[in-house]
């Protein structure tokens, strides 16, 4: 998937999170994947733990950065 594609899964709506970028208009802040990946988190934990979650909107979140 190209950056652009992956880009287009984030999205800021002012009254989701208070405007904080989040995927697919979820209420998952971009902020808190990267916390959680840096945390020492693998995508599978997260995925299994956030089953709203792909493995495309950790790709995006750590392309948005």
């Amino acid at each position: 998937m190209e950056n652009k594609d992956l880009l287009s899964r984030i999205t800021i709506n002012p009254l989701i999170c208070h405007g904080k970028p989040c995927i697919r208009g979820l209420r998952y802040p971009v902020q808190t994947l990267l916390e959680l990946l840096a945390s020492g988190m693998t995508h599978q934990e997260i995925l299994e733990d956030y089953e709203d979650l792909e493995e495309n909107d950790l790709l995006a979140a750590l392309h948005f950065i």
